[in-house]
């Protein structure tokens, strides 16, 4: 059973489930469901997406855990690889496979979904390695993984790739601001990087605004879930700022990681696919529960 806990550990599953509703959420944005009438046959490509998203992630986050065996060895000596519970070797043939499930699922589907996955693949690989180091490099570098993967969900209708592929930038610079928080999460923070973060939060949330006013939705349901994510980011962030030692950001980094549920959520809410940003916002127990087994970051 502690064997067990600890492969787990090593995927961070709260996290993959916030993998999973950046691809539902690029589902929702690409009008999958709305360009025909509902057949059985449709969840098939979401389940191989979702599936893709689920190895991508899984496979990433044992690759950083095994690039930073040594560092955990005096920074986080409890985590699997330093205390000797999983081996190097089994970390690396166990995020191997789940990068060729990642790749292959998405590739099953269609030609554009594969190559988007393998990209990820490619991206999470170079973030693991090199661009986590780079202060600059590696938040955008992460974000890239996160924007990407939302447009993996986008490429379930390929055509909507050409249409709105910019708004992979808005995930990256939200995921650039975790990022940059979650460097004082051993030593503590930085009180200027953590008001950038804060200033990149609210710029993220203007922009989900945006579209749900351009596409002429029920602006009311989408400031719904922005209200909800925003409570779910700041407070935390602002307890940070107010004290930014190691504990404190750790709290606003698992808050932003968890939290991307509720801004995916905001995103189906604001290209007026409301039933879905509902599945979606199911999806965040289910993350809280897992976070609480295993750690977020």
């Amino acid at each position: 059973m502690k064997r067990t806990k600890a492969f787990l550990q090593l995927t961070r599953p709260a996290n993959i489930v916030t993998s999973v509703s950046d691809v539902l959420a690029g589902i929702a944005i690409s009008g999958f469901f709305f360009a025909h009438s509902f057949h059985v046959n449709q969840i098939l490509p979401v389940l191989l997406l979702c599936i893709s998203t689920i190895g991508l992630y899984g496979g990433g986050v044992v690759f950083n855990d095994i690039f930073d065996a040594e560092l955990d060895r005096t920074e986080r000596p409890e985590r699997p690889i330093p205390s000797g519970t999983v081996s190097i070797k089994e970390a690396t043939t166990l995020g191997t496979i789940l990068l060729l499930i990642g790749t292959v699922s998405a590739f099953a589907y269609n030609f554009f979904s594969g190559t988007i996955a393998f990209i990820i693949a490619i991206a999470a690989l170079i973030y693991d390695k090199w661009g986590k180091h780079h202060a600059l490099i590696g938040p955008i570098n992460m974000g890239l993984c996160r924007g990407l993967n939302l447009l993996l969900g986008i490429s379930i209708v390929t055509t909507s790739l050409s249409q709105w592929w910019y708004i992979a930038f808005i995930p990256v610079i939200y995921i650039a601001s975790i990022t940059m928080i979650s460097r004082g999460e051993v030593h503590g923070g930085n009180k200027n990087l953590l008001y950038t973060a804060s200033l990149l939060y609210v710029l993220v949330i203007g922009f989900i605004l945006y579209f749900a006013i351009a596409n002429k939705v029920a602006i009311i349901f989408t400031v719904i879930f922005l209200l909800a994510f925003a409570w779910g980011i700041f407070n935390p962030l602002l307890k940070a700022i107010k004290q930014p030692i190691g504990k404190n950001i750790g709290k606003a980094v698992k808050a932003g990681v968890i939290g991307l549920i509720l801004m995916n959520a905001s995103w189906a809410s604001a290209f007026n696919a409301l039933y879905f940003a509902i599945v979606i916002t199911l999806l965040l127990p289910v993350s809280i529960a897992l976070a609480k087994l295993f750690a977020v970051t």
